[in-house]
């Protein structure tokens, strides 16, 4: 089967009060909607980042997150994990972080889209789940979700399938695995380097790895 929107979520950012009484200005709480949507490649309309250094742009247009997880994350919070709740604008199903793949591009609704990076576990989460440890426990799992670039635009609604229609080499997983564990793996580097679909912030971090790990190396693995 086809990996499916479980739900479509957007909001833009608001003030929230928080389960400590301390208020939070996020995007993160997103609220699902029947749609259809309009997706651009900024984002989908009526949607927005507190935050938009860190999230958001063309490399970060939709935040995408596996329901498959929720159950997962509700053994280990003690709270419910609805739709929406990792900041997500897609909540998917059928689909996750081993069989996604950076430059994989996937038809959704009327619009096209590709994976640049995965997404990167943010301190607010912390906040959001009343606690310390999730965006850490986040990034151990690997359970991180990943975004999207929009290739072409179009109209979303809850319910659409994915269909790919290219397929990356490297992975939503292995991505993660390279960034927050095999951190001094030359070889992979040149390997995700060589991506042209990785995005900018994730290049930048790689490329200066690399750099360091072989001086005499350029960022496609070549020596003079």
């Amino acid at each position: 089967m086809k990996p499916v929107i479980a739900s479509l979520n957007i909001s833009l950012p608001r003030h929230v009060t928080l389960d400590d009484g301390r208020t939070l200005h996020t995007g993160l709480f997103k609220v699902p909607t029947e749609g259809p949507v309009y997706l651009d490649t900024l984002g989908f309309q009526g949607d927005g980042s507190a935050d938009r250094v860190h999230h958001g742009g063309p490399d970060k247009a939709v935040c995408a997150y596996s329901t498959d997880y929720y159950a997962y994350w509700e053994k280990i919070t003690g709270r419910p994990t609805g739709f929406g709740a990792f900041g997500e604008n897609l909540s998917l199903s059928g689909i996750g972080e081993t069989g996604v793949h950076i430059g994989d591009v996937f038809k959704i609704g009327g619009a096209s889209v590709q994976v640049s990076q995965p997404r990167q576990p943010c301190h607010k989460l912390n906040k959001v789940f009343g606690l310390q440890e999730m965006a850490c426990k986040v990034q151990k799992t690997g359970f991180s979700g990943w975004y999207f670039r929009v290739l072409a635009a179009g109209w979303v609604s809850r319910g659409d399938t994915l269909e790919r229609i290219e397929k990356g080499v490297i992975s939503v997983e292995e991505a993660n695995d390279l960034m927050h564990k095999d951190k001094k793996d030359a070889a992979k580097l040149r390997a995700i380097l060589d991506e042209p679909a990785l995005s900018a912030s994730w290049r930048d971090t790689f490329e200066k790895r690399l750099a360091i790990l072989s001086p005499l190396a350029s960022s496609s693995g070549k020596t003079p």
